[in-house]
């Protein structure tokens, strides 16, 4: 029993120490922050790390169009010969088989591809 005791008090002083050592913290922040607010109430900007030296301004590349997915289907069509299942289609982009049927829908609605036969489609 003694020896829980002597445990307790061991940790009530632990935790005394950590909730001081918190409060002084607590106190330094706000020091800081009060330092920081000019006398206006307006904060000052903070200060920087020393500055490095500055690089050239990067040459601007023109942001890329994001491909649509009946561009990508487009593109799969486009470089057969012999025509393109909707089951190779899904296989090479990762498209559900749904999607794909969507977009080579489409595509035919466009005009831009046509059917050589059952489930083969080639472009115009």
């Amino acid at each position: 029993m003694k020896e829980i005791d002597v445990f307790l008090k061991t940790v009530v002083e632990g935790m005394k120490a950590m909730a001081q050592g918190i409060e002084a913290l607590a106190e330094k922040l706000d020091t800081i922050k009060t330092s920081r607010v000019d006398e206006k109430g307006k904060a000052k900007p903070a200060r920087n790390a020393p500055s490095k030296p500055k690089k050239s301004p990067a040459k601007k590349v023109a942001p890329k169009k994001p491909v649509t997915a009946a561009e990508t289907v487009l593109k799969i069509i486009n470089r057969s010969k012999k025509g393109v299942s909707p089951a190779i289609i899904s296989e090479k982009t990762g498209f559900s088989r749904k999607k794909v049927h969507n977009m080579v829908y489409k595509l035919r609605k466009e005009g831009k591809i046509k059917s050589i036969g059952k489930g083969l489609y080639l472009k115009v």
